[in-house]
C-alpha cells in the first residue's frame, strides 16, 4: 500500500525456499518460497497492516499523513532476506517530484522485522550502512545489542541476555543442578545458549550435554540428538531453539518411547500454540513476552472476503490450504472449488487464535514506535495539537535519530529503547498444563521483571504442573545432596555437580547441606556422633560424687579418725611406761600432723578453684614436713638416749624437750618458707586441660611453677631419707621399746610409696593424677601410723602386762 511515508516489513511467512538447479548455462530462475504457510507469521504480517491502518485513522498520531507499507516474505532464508532488504533499501518505484505534489512512496523510512536473529543480523549489516532503522519483533540474540556492529537495530522483544539469565535463575530456583541443553544451530540458539550456560555456571549448575541442530540438517543428526536425550541421566532439558527446530526434534522423539523429561523452553517455542500438540511435553515451563489485548485485531483478521483473498497471492494460498479447496481462478480439473460458503469464523488456526497475543503485540509496538519517530520528525507540537506536513522531506537517518528518543504507552504497555536499542525486559512465566478435557493449554504462572532490584525480579503466583502431570518438583541432580556431617569431594573427571559425600574427620563438623569443607569445633567443644554440631565437652575432675572420690574421701576421714583415736588412747594412758618412754610430746605432735595429712587429701577432691589449688599442695607439703620432722625428732631421741647411758655422757642435755621442739619448728619453717616463695612468685591455679583427651576437658590444678612443686616434694624426700638412715643406724640398739625398728619400717614404706609415686604421677592421665597423689598421701600416712603406733596401742590395750617399767628395762630377759 502506497503512502506519504512507507514502512517496510519482512516476515518468514513460508518456512522454506525453493532450491533451483543451477546448470550455469541458463539464467537462474527467480528465488521463490515453498512449503506450507506459517499461519502464525501470516498473523504477524496482517497485524502490521492492521496497525498501519489504525494509525492512519488516528487523530492523535500523524494527523493528515498516510503511512504506506511494503511487506515481503523471506521464506526463512538468509539469501531471500538479503534480496528483500536490498529491494526495501533501493525502492521499487522511481521517485517523481512534480510541483508541490510530490511522493516519497519509494523510500522506506524504517523496517519491521525480521523474525529470526540470523536473518536480522544479515539485514542489519546492510541497512545499517544506509542509516535505515530496523525494529525487530522477534530477534532476541544478545549479539544484536552491539551498537558498533548494528547501529540501526532496535527491537521490541527483550534480548536473550535477559532471558538466559532468567532461565538460569529459574533452574536454580527449583534446585536443578544437572541438566541437558539443546539449541538451534543458528545465531539465536548459539548465542542464547552461550549466555545461558555462562549464567548457569555462575549459579552452580552443571550441563551433562549440549547439542545443536538445524532444520536443514540430515535426519541422522536429529536422531543423534534425540538418542543423547534418551540416554541421558539429566531429568531437565533446557531448549534454546526456534519452534521449527523443536517441532522437528519432538517429532523424532515421539517415534520411540523414552523416559519423561522436564522441558525448559525459550520464548521462541514455549509460547507457540502449535507446539502444544506434543502431549509428552506436558509440564514444560519457560518465559514468554508479555501478552496483550489489541482491540479490533481479531475482527480485522477475520474480515477476509473472497475479493480480498483473491487480490493477495499469500492470502489465496492460506485460504486454499485452510479450507482444502481452490479458488476458481486457480482451480484445475478435478480440484475442489471454493464455493464461497467457507466461514473463517469457524477456522481453528494460529492465524485466528488471538488468545495469546505475545509476538503479535511486539509487531504492534514496533509499528507504533516507527510511527512515533516519523511523527516527531515531521510534526510540530503546538499547545494540545500537532501540525504535520506530509510534504516534509525526511531521510531515514532522521527517523533513526528520533527512534532512539521515543517513549510512549500503548494498551497499558510502555515502549522505549535503551542505549543498545533494547526494551525493558519483562517476561511471563508460562507452564504447559493439562486441562480437564485432556488437552494441553498454556497458563501464566509468574512474572519476571529485570528492572526490579536483584533478588526481586522473579515471582511465581500460581501452582505449576510438572512432567507427567505431577505436582511435586522433579529432582535432577548428578549427586544427591551431602547431608550435614559430610563434605563434598569432586569425582575425578566429572563436573563440579558430581561428587561423593565423605564423613567429616573426627574433630570436625559441617552443619550445612552440600558443605565443601568441614571445620573444627571450638577448643572447648566436641562433635556429636553425626558430626553436624558441636556440643560442650564434658568437664572431668575427681569429685565427691563418683565412686573413686567417695572411697578416697572415706579412707582420708577414716585415717584422720584413726589418728585421733590413737591420740585418745595415748592420752588416756599418758602416764604408762610405754607412752612416757617414747617421748609423748613428739608422739602427740606426730599424731596431730598425721591427722592433718589425712585431712589435706580432701582438698584434692572436688572442682579445683584458686584457693583449693593453693591450699592442697602447700598444706600437703607443710603437714608432711611436720610429720617427718616429728619422726626425725623421735629417731634422734632414741640415738641420744642410748648415748646418754654411757658413763660420763652429757648428750641428753643438748637434745632435751626445748631442742626437740626447736628442731621440729626449724624443719617445718623451711618448708613454710619454700611454700611462701612458691605462692608469691608463681602459685598453682585451676586450668582446663584440653590436650590429654580430645573429647573431654580435664579440670585440674596447674603447678604454676614446677620447680616450686618439686622443691617442696624434694625437701620432704630429703628429710625422709635422712630419717630413714638414722632409723637404720639405731635399729639394733638394745632396748625393748626401741622405736628405731618401727621408724625404719615406716620410713621404708614412706620412701617406697613416694619413689613409685613419681613415675605414676607423671604418667597418670587426667583425674587419675590427683587420685595417685591422694593415694600416695594416704598410703604413706597409714604406713607411719600403723608402723609406729599400732604395736604400742596393741600392748596398751591387749598386753597391759608388758606395759611396765620392768619390762621396759628388759629385766626379765637373761
Amino acid at each position: 500500500m502506497d503512502g506519504d511515508y512507507v514502512i517496510g516489513g519482512v516476515f518468514s511467512i513460508h518456512t522454506y525456499k525453493h532450491i533451483g538447479m543451477h546448470n550455469y548455462t541458463t539464467i537462474p530462475e527467480p528465488q521463490r518460497c515453498t512449503g506450507r504457510i506459517d499461519s502464525r507469521k501470516l498473523r504477524f504480517s496482517r497485524a502490521m497492516v492492521f496497525t498501519i491502518e489504525e494509525i492512519n485513522n488516528s487523530t492523535e498520531l500523524l494527523q493528515g499523513i498516510k503511512l504506506g507499507y511494503q511487506i515481503h516474505d523471506s521464506c526463512g532464508s538468509v539469501p531471500l532476506s538479503m534480496q528483500v532488504t536490498f529491494q526495501l533499501s533501493n525502492g521499487l518505484d522511481p521517485v517523481i517530484f512534480t510541483s508541490n505534489n510530490c511522493s516519497h512512496s519509494g523510500m522506506v523510512m524504517a523496517i519491521v522485522g525480521e523474525s529470526s536473529s540470523t536473518r536480522s543480523i544479515s539485514m542489519s549489516r546492510v541497512i545499517g550502512s544506509f542509516n535505515i532503522a530496523q525494529v525487530s519483533h522477534f530477534a532476541t540474540c544478545a549479539c544484536l545489542s552491539d551498537k558498533q556492529q548494528y547501529p540501526s537495530f532496535f527491537r521490541t522483544i527483550p534480548s536473550d541476555q535477559f532471558q538466559a539469565g532468567a532461565l538460569a535463575k529459574l533452574v536454580k530456583h527449583f534446585g536443578w543442578t544437572w541438566i541437558g541443553a539443546v539449541r538451534s544451530d543458528s545465531d539465536y540458539g548459539n548465542n542464547g545458549m552461550a549466555s545461558f550456560l555462562d549464567a548457569a555456571r555462575k549459579e552452580g549448575i552443571c550441563v551433562e550435554y549440549s547439542e545443536s541442530f538445524y532444520r536443514t540438517h540430515p535426519r541422522s543428526r536429529i536422531q543423534r540428538v534425540a538418542d543423547v536425550i534418551r540416554r541421558s541421566t539429566a531429568l531437565v532439558v533446557v531448549a534454546f531453539a526456534t519452534s521449527t527446530e523443536m517441532r522437528i526434534l519432538f517429532e523424532e522423539l515421539s517415534l520411540q518411547p523414552f523416559p519423561p523429561r522436564q522441558w525448559i523452553g525459550s520464548e521462541s517455542w514455549v509460547t507457540n500454540q502449535k507446539m502444544l500438540k506434543f502431549s509428552f511435553c506436558a509440564g514444560a515451563i519457560g518465559f514468554g513476552t508479555e501478552q496483550s489485548v489489541i482491540p479490533g485485531l481479531r475482527e480485522f483478521l477475520l474480515d477476509l472476503s473472497p475479493t480480498k483473498v483473491a487480490a493477495s497471492p499469500v492470502l489465496t494460498e492460506f485460504w486454499e490450504d485452510a479450507f482444502n479447496c481452490r479458488l476458481e481462478k486457480n482451480a484445475a480439473i478435478g480440484d475442489s472449488v471454493c464455493d464461497g460458503a467457507e466461514d473463517i469464523q469457524t477456522l481453528q488456526s494460529p492465524y485466528t487464535d488471538t488468545s495469546q497475543l505475545r509476538i503479535t503485540n511486539m509487531v504492534y509496538k514496533a509499528v507504533y514506535a516507527i510511527a512515533h519517530a516519523i511523527h516527531n520528525a515531521v510534526c510540530q507540537d503546538t499547545n494540545s495539537t500537532a501540525q504535520c506536513d506530509k510534504f516534509t522531506r525526511i531521510e531515514p537517518k532522521q527517523v533513526l535519530t528520533q527512534l532512539k528518543k521515543v517513549n510512549f504507552s500503548r494498551n497499558g504497555y510502555d515502549v522505549s529503547f535503551d542505549a543498545n536499542g533494547d526494551p525493558v525486559a519483562r517476561y511471563e512465566l508460562v507452564n504447559w498444563q493439562k486441562s480437564e478435557s485432556g488437552s494441553i493449554e498454556m497458563v501464566t504462572v509468574g512474572h519476571y521483571d529485570a528492572s526490579l532490584p536483584g533478588g526481586q525480579e522473579f515471582h511465581i503466583n500460581r501452582n505449576l504442573t510438572w512432567l507427567e502431570g505431577g505436582t511435586q518438583v522433579p529432582v535432577s541432580v548428578c549427586s544427591d545432596s551431602c547431608p550435614p556431617g559430610t563434605r563434598k569431594v569432586l569425582q575425578k573427571g566429572k563436573p563440579i555437580c558430581c561428587y561423593d559425600c565423605i564423613p567429616c574427620p573426627e574433630e570436625e563438623i559441617s552443619n550445612a547441606t552440600d558443605s565443601p569443607d568441614c571445620f573444627p569445633c571450638p577448643k572447648e567443644f566436641w562433635p556429636n556422633e553425626e558430626r553436624n554440631t558441636c556440643f560442650p565437652k564434658p568437664v572431668e575432675f575427681l569429685s565427691f560424687d563418683e565412686v573413686l572420690g567417695i572411697i578416697l574421701a572415706a579412707f582420708s576421714v577414716g585415717g584422720a579418725c584413726l589418728a585421733i583415736v590413737t591420740a585418745a588412747v595415748f592420752f588416756r594412758h599418758r602416764t604408762s611406761p610405754i607412752v612416757r618412754a617414747n617421748n609423748s610430746e613428739l608422739s602427740f605432735l606426730l599424731l596431730f600432723s598425721l591427722t592433718l595429712c589425712f585431712l589435706c587429701s580432701l582438698t584434692f577432691i572436688g572442682s579445683p578453684s584458686d584457693w583449693s589449688c593453693r591450699l592442697r599442695h602447700t598444706a600437703f607439703g607443710i603437714t608432711f614436713v611436720l610429720c617427718i620432722a616429728c619422726v626425725l625428732g623421735k629417731t634422734i631421741v632414741v640415738l641420744m638416749a642410748f648415748r646418754a647411758t654411757l658413763p660420763g655422757s652429757n648428750v641428753m642435755k643438748w637434745f632435751g624437750p626445748p631442742q626437740q621442739r626447736m628442731t621440729v619448728v626449724s624443719f617445718t619453717f623451711i618448708q613454710v618458707l619454700i611454700c611462701a616463695i612458691w605462692l608469691g612468685l608463681s602459685p598453682p591455679f585451676p586450668m582446663k586441660n584440653l590436650t590429654i583427651y580430645k573429647e573431654r576437658i580435664i579440670l585440674e590444678c596447674a603447678l604454676g611453677s614446677a620447680i616450686g612443686f618439686w622443691v617442696v616434694l624434694g625437701y620432704i624426700g630429703l628429710l625422709a631419707v635422712f630419717c630413714f638412715v638414722l632409723a637404720v643406724l639405731a635399729r639394733k640398739l638394745p632396748d625393748n621399746f626401741n622405736e628405731a625398728k618401727l621408724i625404719t619400717f615406716s620410713m621404708l614404706i614412706f620412701c617406697a610409696v613416694w619413689i613409685t609415686f613419681i613415675p605414676a604421677y607423671v604418667s597418670s592421665p587426667g583425674k587419675f593424677t590427683v587420685a595417685v597423689e591422694i593415694f600416695a598421701i594416704l598410703a604413706s600416712s597409714f604406713g607411719l601410723i600403723l608402723c609406729i603406733f599400732a604395736p604400742k596401742c596393741y600392748i596398751i590395750l591387749f598386753k597391759p602386762e608388758k606395759n611396765t617399767k620392768k619390762h621396759l628395762m628388759n629385766k626379765n630377759q637373761s
